[in-house]
């Protein structure tokens, strides 16, 4: 069993900074793509930032110069540094993984953390 769990989230002004975090835990073999995705309300879910093993990274349009993503592969955790933080970035924020476990590669979701923006 594999699990991501996020934490990091919160409520802030806007041009304020949050980092997001999310370890995945249980029986890994390996993980391979690691990514950030965020859904607010009545939007679709829409992929923030992404970020491969081997450290490529790719951003959402609307994020680059203000969000990075990084990666700990000795700690299987994701981050997410958020600077310069605005209204239309409030979200929930979920990360996802491509983990390789003894049944073969799986993607896992996190249960999500709010981000919330003060204008």
């Amino acid at each position: 069993q594999v699990q991501l769990v996020e934490s990091g989230g919160g409520l802030v002004q806007a041009g304020g900074s949050l980092r997001l975090s999310c370890a995945a835990s249980g029986t890994i073999f390996g993980i391979n793509d690691m990514e950030w995705y965020r859904q607010a309300p009545g939007k679709q879910r829409e992929l923030v930032a992404s970020i491969t093993i081997g450290g490529s990274i790719n951003c959402a349009d609307s994020v680059k110069g203000r969000f990075t993503i990084s990666r700990d592969n000795g700690k299987n955790t994701v981050y997410l540094q958020m600077n310069s933080l605005k209204p239309e970035d409030t979200a929930v924020y979920y990360c996802s993984a491509e983990v390789y476990t003894v049944t073969g590669r799986h993607n896992y979701w996190g249960q999500g953390t709010q981000v919330t923006v003060s204008s």
